[in-house]
């Protein structure tokens, strides 16, 4: 009994520490450059990981202490809080897993349309007093300014592997047909008035392609890479959990089973 203790201590400590990577997941997409300016779920991961490496700790102290009701405790909780994440990787891998880039001729960047992306990133971009503040984030940062200093011809930026957001946020949409001065100050084409797109570029540093569907389109081009890579690491996470846990409840059951036999010879003798 004493030693299955020990190791149930052990493996739920193990799972304290698979906390980890869904707590520095979390962190890492809400100190993002592009991620810090929209609040999606930054926040719940950061939370979830939190209550996991809590119960994880609780479970730890409850298997070498040998406190039984708090294993109990520990079991049920840590069991919710592994669906949750399950649910919540399902989630994010079903939202993300539209929008894509399309090549434009003599172009090495891509450019991206807002109606490839699920409903639920379009909705939240598309309501202007959310892209109100988005694009305020936006245009704070150096995400464009820093393109003027990298390229200053047009044949190298043509060729330039651009960020989704850089492409979508930074220059006009390759088909309005606009001449280059540099990265982000463009000569207009003569009849820009077949798309809304063409019409909202401007060559005011605080404006470009801000209030643009291509920035918007960029922008969650970019949130589906940073959000598939959080994925993955979260994913390994719910597997270590589910493994971590498994051997927990096996351990668990084990010592109660040796525990009664032990009251029952004893009873009987």
């Amino acid at each position: 009994m004493p030693l299955s203790k020990n190791v149930i201590g052990c493996v739920n400590f193990i799972a304290a520490l698979l906390s980890i990577p869904v707590i520095g997941a979390g962190i890492w997409l809400a100190l993002g450059t592009v991620n810090s300016c929209v609040k999606l779920f930054q926040w719940p991961v950061i939370i979830l990981g939190i209550l996991i490496l809590l119960v994880g700790l609780a479970g730890s102290i409850g298997g070498f202490w040998r406190i039984t009701w708090l294993l109990v405790v520990y079991l049920i909780a840590m069991l919710v809080l592994i669906v949750l994440l399950g649910v919540l990787i399902g989630f994010i891998y079903m939202v993300t897993m539209k929008g894509s880039g399309h090549p434009e001729p003599s172009r090495a960047y891509l450019e991206y349309s807002l109606q490839d992306f699920s409903g639920y990133l379009r909705r939240r971009v598309e309501k202007s007093y959310k892209w109100d503040r988005i694009r305020t984030c936006l245009s704070a940062t150096s995400i464009c300014p820093q393109l003027n200093q990298t390229f200053t011809n047009a044949l190298d930026f043509f060729n330039a592997q651009l960020s989704p957001i850089q492409s979508g946020c930074c220059k006009p949409p390759t088909k309005c047909g606009f001449q280059f001065v540099s990265p982000t100050n463009w000569i207009g084409a003569i009849d820009v008035s077949e798309d809304m797109d063409c019409l909202q570029w401007s060559n005011n540093q605080d404006t470009l392609c801000y209030n643009c569907d291509s920035c918007k389109a960029g922008l969650l081009a970019n949130l589906k890479v940073d959000w598939l890579k959080a994925d993955i690491c979260l994913l390994l996470a719910f597997i270590g959990l589910i493994i971590a846990y498994i051997i927990g409840c096996c351990t668990f059951r084990n010592a109660n089973t040796e525990s009664i036999f032990r009251r029952y010879r004893q009873g009987y003798t």
